[in-house]
């Protein structure tokens, strides 16, 4: 477990090192905020298309193979990006690699753990997975602003490159491979996705997870332009806690969010938990919307509330699509539920970019209704969540 999580912390660390840059990136270009947008939702966009098919092989193929497969294209994606970006399409194109590479990485490692595991750890393990992406994210951040101010923001690709390329060493060579298992007779065919869809437990999980990465990549790919718009409307320096910082806390203290709300669905009950922290991030989104704007520290201040709430329920999400799963089809039922995820994850920037630019740009009134739109949204996935009523996993405490 520890190998696997140190080598989705080095292949995840430059997941987001272009939201990182991306206000640099815009005036450097002369990209509008729309195609910014594209540019970030196409690492889920390839996603979307990837993961059916690379999660779903783990049920027939060792999944070490299929995680090596995407570190390759992460490695491929982030030297492109670094030796080909000079504007909109070859950016796009780079991320888009970048994002098959996530697809083939971020499920995929956490089958290599679910597979090990009893039903008691499950939740756990989820959350010890989820933790490491969590750190990744994170560090990307502040590893980005770093490296592209000392060198460059090429320099920070390729060093992002190097990093994936030491997690397909260290996979490569510290983790065995799977033994080989007996297709069970109710199988199925490998890309029959029906039984999935008809386990209403894991789908109810599977669509907030939606919701909850629609918000999650948001905040991530627009966090830095809205803190930045904030200092500049303000004319507040923003020396003590800059953008990149903030975010870079953001993702830190969301890891931490992530393994307790784990910890307080197995104890409060998880369509609880689930549900409140739905409604807090309703409340959140609300507020940066609405007074966000007016003072720099409230605004740093309301993001660092949000970015926990919405990382509250991520493992608690994960683990119930995994726990409630049919074994024999994990990894399709965990295809599905990162396929959805992602779908949000694509789905945010781009809102986020589209209102920007009907709203006139970076204005007052336009983060306004973006951060309205996100809390409509997580509405909907409260009223979906609670019509669904899914199962909880074994050892969690009953609702």
């Amino acid at each position: 477990m520890v190998v696997v999580c140190a080598a989705q912390v080095l292949v995840q660390i430059g997941a987001f090192f272009w939201p990182a840059l991306l206000p640099r990136m815009v005036a450097l270009w002369g990209l509008s905020y729309s195609e910014a947008g594209w540019i970030t939702a196409a690492f889920y966009g390839a996603y979307i298309v990837a993961v059916p098919v690379l999660v779903t092989l783990t049920d027939r193929v060792d999944p070490k193979i299929i995680y090596l497969f995407g570190v390759s294209l992460t490695v491929a994606g982030h030297a492109l990006f670094a030796l080909t970006a000079d504007g909109f399409w070859s950016a796009f194109g780079a991320r888009f690699l970048t994002g098959i590479g996530w697809a083939g990485t971020y499920m995929t490692g956490l089958k290599l753990l679910a597979d090990r595991v009893d039903g008691k750890l499950m939740s756990r393990a989820t959350a010890g997975h989820a933790a490491s992406i969590g750190i990744a994210g994170a560090l990307s951040f502040a590893s980005a602003d770093f490296l592209a101010r000392v060198a460059g923001w090429n320099a920070a690709f390729f060093a992002a490159a190097a990093s994936a390329l030491l997690a397909w060493l260290v996979v490569c060579f510290a983790v065995p491979r799977a033994p080989r298992r007996d297709r069970p007779p109710s199988a199925g065919a490998v890309f029959d996705f029906r039984p999935v869809l008809r386990n209403r437990s894991a789908m109810a999980y599977a669509i907030v997870y939606g919701i909850h990465t629609l918000e999650m990549s948001a905040l991530r790919g627009w966090g830095v332009a809205y803190l930045a718009f904030v200092a500049t409307a303000t004319g507040t320096s923003a020396a003590a806690l800059s953008p990149a910082a903030a975010l870079t806390v953001l993702g830190l203290a969301g890891t931490v969010a992530s393994i307790l709300g784990n910890e307080a669905a197995m104890l409060l009950g998880r369509r609880r938990l689930i549900a409140s922290a739905l409604v807090a991030s309703m409340v959140c989104a609300c507020l940066l919307g609405l007074v966000g704007p007016s003072s720099y520290l409230l605004a740093a201040s309301l993001l660092l509330l949000y970015g926990p709430i919405v990382w509250l329920d991520s493992s608690s999400l994960t683990a119930g699509t995994a726990g409630t799963a049919e074994p024999s089809r994990r990894g399709a039922t965990l295809a599905v539920h990162s396929m959805l995820g992602y779908t949000g994850g694509f789905v945010g920037p781009l809102i986020v970019g589209w209102i920007l630019d009907a709203g006139g740009g970076m204005a007052r009134q336009a983060w306004a209704a973006a951060f309205f739109v996100i809390a409509l949204l997580s509405v909907i996935g409260l009223i979906l969540f609670a019509a669904m009523r899914p199962s909880g996993l074994e050892g969690d405490r009953s609702n």
